[in-house]
């Protein structure tokens, strides 16, 4: 099978370009790390032809750890060809992947993406004349709309053979005979050429040099960057070896931009400015991004979400539940088995997918503004917030995404070039409000704060937020870190979202929701029931003396002093550590609750407000779901610190709880 690798510059459309020849669809947005590892798919149509989407990179020399998936990539993989897609509206840039890349002299193609963005800037790019000047292929394209999608299609097909592009970069008469000498060295009986290895380890790429410690090759070539490297500075007037590479590229660069881009008079830059110049700024910025997510709770929770999801507890109610506990009395089903149907697997799912408008509407407004370009400008306007706490913009990336699911807002951390801004942002991204934790606030809100249902959710997902900053100034102060890495972040223009597109985010996002209601929570609502069905001795007995109540009662006195000591609240939060959803179906397992009507009456006598608020600020903050917690541990290759996101998650969200329950009492706010 042919294998093509697609490499290009974060947020230029790679991912859109992938899912349009290969018919797949992988997650979409308007920052950089969406692509955080390879992803592999068959392009549409041609089995035997294999496309590798790779990480977002400015250069091959990789500063952060999914930009070293790129060099990993193209080092270890005998890839047949290239797919660069390339930024028509930021050639200057783009342009510099592009000649790392015909380096390593293999077929090559370029999509000449956002041809549409450049003209609305007013930016004519001759893709033919681009074409001469790199010796290859170019296909304009709009990967949004698909235009010129399926001609990029043919000429994947066309790529391979024998034919590879005629591109060389002249260094200078200092570096060129380095180069072969370290030729000589590296030898040729590699997936890449030797001469693109010698200039990668001239450059200092810290991915080819440990490819060459594995091969025994880098301590031949001791002394020969440094020799070079003083040799260049005292000549040509740079600090490094590495700026002298981007010099020469630069100037390359610059020669044929002149040569294929027009400049006329730009439309569209002057109503991005426009709205730049409120939201993004200084002390606009993050005032105008609040509002935005108090009107998306609103919208989710009191005007539109919630009704949604109360026709459907009625329907599960008195049509589901109702037709089932029938059927099976018709089928001759024993009472055992109507009960784990009908109280177990019901009652636990049924009790969780109540919650389904709600998710998916907040996903619908979360992938609006993401496809809009706003999403992109948070990051942005967040970075001087984040400056303050130890950490840059970037970091803020990641928990954005953890809005959704905190396993990808962890792996998101691979974007971030400081291993310790890393590490801190793959620890308190887990604080972040995922989607699995919203049923637990529908369900308590709705019954305790029906009137202002939006308010609390959002007061939650702002405490979370609040929480992660003064946790990462903390860190940084142990740590004794000071200063943060640069951030720089592409500001896409505004553009109104394809209806198609968004439907498609929503439901990628969604869809792992309703995954795990049909499965996890399916198989734990079963296990749950058959605790609270069973005794110790193995027969059946009264829920208050069941299993479940015994490892209930175990815990409950630790949970007296925050509002909840009771065995019922103790058992949803240990099996929430499992996934947080499961927190809402094991309420209804344990309460005997067939809808969502009865499971709020249930838990409006075991709570009162001021101990539902402790409860819901518990869930927000304590331990990962398992899940986070195994990817925790594969980003950051420590059991030490794996634990240390546990236990310091467990100790923050008992101390909050304890605060908001006793201070609300000596408040008056406990009757």
């Amino acid at each position: 099978m042919k294998q093509t690798a697609l490499v290009g510059n974060p947020n230029c459309g790679k991912t859109t370009l992938f899912n349009s020849i290969t018919g797949s669809y992988e997650y979409v947005g308007n920052w950089p790390g969406v692509t955080v590892e390879k992803k592999v798919g068959v392009l549409s149509g041609v089995s035997e032809e294999q496309i590798i989407d790779l990480p977002g990179l400015y250069s091959i020399n990789p500063v952060s750890a999914d930009e070293a998936v790129v060099t990993n990539c193209l080092l270890e993989v005998p890839v047949d060809g290239i797919l660069n897609i390339v930024d028509a509206a930021q050639l200057n840039r783009s342009l510099y992947v592009t000649l790392q890349l015909l380096e390593l002299q293999k077929p090559m193609l370029i999509a000449l993406n956002m041809i549409d963005v450049a003209r609305n800037r007013g930016i004519k790019v001759d893709a033919v004349k681009l074409a001469e000047q790199l010796n290859i292929p170019v296909t304009p394209i709009i990967a949004r709309s698909g235009e010129g999608c399926n001609d990029v299609k043919t000429e994947i097909t066309r790529l391979g053979g024998e034919t590879k592009p005629s591109f060389f970069i002249d260094y200078g008469p200092l570096v060129e005979p380095m180069i072969l000498q370290i030729e000589k060295i590296v030898g040729d009986e590699h997936t890449v050429p030797a001469r693109w290895i010698a200039i990668q380890y001239l450059e200092g790429n810290a991915a080819v040099e440990s490819w060459l410690t594995v091969r025994g090759l880098l301590d031949q070539l001791n002394g020969h960057r440094i020799t070079l490297e003083e040799q260049i500075i005292e000549i040509q007037s740079v600090k490094s070896l590495s700026q002298y590479f981007r010099m020469v590229r630069s100037v390359l660069i610059s020669d044929m931009v002149q040569v294929v881009e027009q400049r006329v008079n730009a439309r569209m830059v002057t109503r991005t400015q426009q709205l730049d110049r409120i939201v993004t700024h200084p002390l606009l910025g993050a005032p105008v991004f609040l509002i935005f997510m108090f009107l998306i709770f609103k919208v989710t929770f009191d005007w539109v979400g919630t009704p949604l999801s109360d026709v459907l507890s009625i329907w599960l109610d008195q049509d589901v539940s109702p037709w089932m506990n029938q059927f099976l009395i018709s089928q001759g089903a024993s009472d055992f088995i109507i009960a784990v149907i009908t109280n177990g697997i019901i009652s636990g799912v049924g009790g969780v997918l109540v919650f389904v408008p709600q998710i998916f509407l907040l996903f619908m407004m979360i992938s609006f503004i993401e496809d809009s370009g706003y999403m992109a400008r948070v990051a942005f306007v967040m970075d001087r917030i984040m400056q303050l706490f130890g950490l840059n913009g970037k970091a803020f990336i990641p928990m954005i995404i953890g809005f959704g699911c905190n396993v990808p807002g962890v792996m998101a951390a691979r974007t971030i070039e400081q291993p310790r801004e890393r590490l801190f942002t793959i620890l308190l991204t887990p604080l972040m409000s995922c989607s699995a934790r919203l049923p637990v606030y529908s369900l308590f809100a709705g019954t305790f704060f029906a009137a202002n249902q939006s308010m609390v959710v959002f007061s939650l997902y702002l405490l979370g937020i609040i929480v992660a900053l003064v946790l990462a100034k903390v860190f940084s102060l142990f740590a004794g870190v000071s200063g943060t890495g640069m951030f720089f972040i592409e500001l896409p223009p505004y553009r109104v979202p394809q209806w198609k597109t968004l439907w498609r985010s929503t439901w990628e996002k969604g869809k792992g929701f309703v995954r795990k209601a049909g499965t996890f929570i399916f198989g734990g609502s079963v296990l749950i029931w058959l605790l609270s069905y069973l005794g110790p001795t193995g027969a059946h007995v009264q829920m208050n003396e069941s299993l479940l109540a015994i490892i209930g009662g175990w815990i409950a006195p630790v949970f007296a002093p925050i509002g909840f000591g009771t065995w019922q609240a103790g058992v949803a939060l240990i099996t929430g550590f499992l996934a947080k959803e499961v927190v809402v179906s094991t309420m209804n397992i344990i309460y005997a609750a067939p809808d969502a009507g009865t499971l709020a009456t249930a838990i409006g006598q075991a709570f009162t407000p001021l101990s539902a608020y402790s409860f819901m600020v518990f869930v927000l903050l304590y331990v990962p779901c398992l899940a986070t917690v195994a990817v925790i541990r594969k980003e950051t290759g420590s059991t030490k610190w794996t634990w240390f996101s546990v236990g310091y998650a467990l100790v923050i969200a008992y101390i909050l709880a304890l605060v908001v329950y006793q201070g609300g009492k000596l408040l008056g706010f406990g009757v």
